[in-house]
């Protein structure tokens, strides 16, 4: 894949459990045990991070929390490493593979990778809102130190609910990918469950699925940095799609959860959703 001799990264990790959160490699910031992303550019100014290469010192050089394959755990780093190995195959950047052999395909027009310092039209910027000790408002903060000031492979491209409805609708018409990898996204792949409020949870290639009643309930992908928050869900059993987008960190969880739930006992009261 790519040269990491003399990293922590054990030999053994795979494409596949970079993809199912299964590699066990350690991440910059361990947001399951309480991290802030944004603490990680206290002392390191943010625009020193422009590519994928960039991140490696933050994470290579940790020890791995467990072996490759025994456990699960969300990890960000992993798709810096998928997507070095994306620029080791193509031979260009991640970014322009991204924008020719997916927004493209896809027909996802308003989707793109720019940077802070650039000039961005029809952009909704990120807010941070700070408390007082208190927990009271005090004023609004942008959050252009919180982060690279251009996406990469862990995160950061700017898109609209639209262009993830066509970027659903390529996966489950084989636009993207063939019939087999496609089906192979609408899937769990870990052995792995968490409990759910909704049943379990299980991971699978970047996606999440929430299983009830041994079915899937709900596929999604979900994100959050300081000031910005976002939630792509499908929902086989229905064929919904529900996508949502947001400039602030806490305004789509309660929304997302109250549709979630509607869904759910719509389903089991055997009703209709429109």
């Amino acid at each position: 894949m790519i040269d990491l001799s003399g990293t922590k990264i054990p030999s053994d990790v795979t494409i596949k459990h970079l993809l199912s959160h299964t590699s066990g490699i350690a991440d910059d910031a361990d947001e399951e045990s309480g991290e802030d992303y944004a603490a990680l550019f206290v002392d390191k100014p943010n625009y020193s991070i422009r590519n994928c290469s960039d991140f490696l010192p933050q994470f290579v050089y940790k020890e791995p929390l467990f072996k490759a394959g025994t456990n699960v755990r969300y990890n960000n780093c992993a798709f810096v490493l998928l997507g070095l190995a994306i620029e080791k195959i193509c031979g260009f950047g991640y970014r322009d593979y991204v924008t020719d052999n997916i927004f493209k395909i896809c027909g996802m027009k308003k989707s793109c990778f720019q940077a802070k310092d650039e000039v961005c039209p029809d952009t909704a910027e990120g807010y941070i809102q700070v408390s007082d000790e208190n927990g009271d408002f005090v004023k609004w903060q942008k959050n252009i130190y919180s982060y690279p000031p251009i996406g990469t492979a862990d995160s950061g491209a700017y898109t609209t609910v639209k262009d993830l409805h066509c970027f659903w609708n390529a996966i489950q018409n084989d636009a993207l990918l063939t019939h087999e990898y496609s089906r192979m996204l609408e899937q769990p792949q870990s052995i792995f469950t968490r409990p759910n409020k909704l049943g379990s949870l299980r991971f699978g290639y970047a996606f999440e699925f929430i299983e009830t009643d041994s079915k899937t309930f709900c596929i999604y992908k979900d994100g959050i940095n300081s000031g910005v928050a976002a939630i792509m869900s499908y929902y086989p059993q229905s064929g919904i799609q529900v996508n949502i987008l947001s400039n602030q960190e806490d305004t789509l969880w309660d929304m997302n959860r109250e549709i979630r739930n509607t869904i759910k006992n719509v389903s089991m009261g055997g009703g209709s959703c429109i």
